[in-house]
């Protein structure tokens, strides 16, 4: 039998109502009774949620008494950080980019507006 994931954690997070139940459970451990209660679907919906997060490794589960409690497993979430980590330098450039243009329009409108100005007073 394979230790490997039936869901990576791509496709675990895909889903919104997924990563809803991601942060609900990231400050707390709760039982699907309490779980199902944020959410406009019924509990055996919210159940097949927690599975596939379950399958991802993002969420663990614990038998207290007769329910079980579901909370966030967040290790698994690295490989998710490392991913993202190598496109950040696209978005940093970006934003670099960004950066230098509205910096390059202030200083041509201000100069602009200091043209005007002298224009004007010139003209008086």
């Amino acid at each position: 039998m394979s230790s490997q994931p039936k869901h990576d954690i791509f496709q675990a997070i895909a889903d919104p109502t997924r990563r809803q139940l991601l942060r609900l459970l990231a400050d707390k451990e709760l039982p699907v009774t309490v779980i199902s209660k944020h959410f406009p679907m019924s509990r055996t919906a919210v159940s097949k949620h927690l599975r596939i997060l379950s399958e991802a490794g993002l969420v663990g589960e614990q038998k207290v008494g007769r329910e079980k409690r579901y909370r966030l497993q967040a290790e698994p979430l690295i490989e998710l950080k490392q991913w993202l980590s190598f496109y950040e330098r696209f978005w940093e450039n970006k934003i670099s980019m960004l950066k230098h243009f509205v910096e390059n329009e202030e200083t041509a409108d201000r100069k602009l507006v200091t043209s005007d100005r002298n224009k004007r007073e010139s003209e008086e």
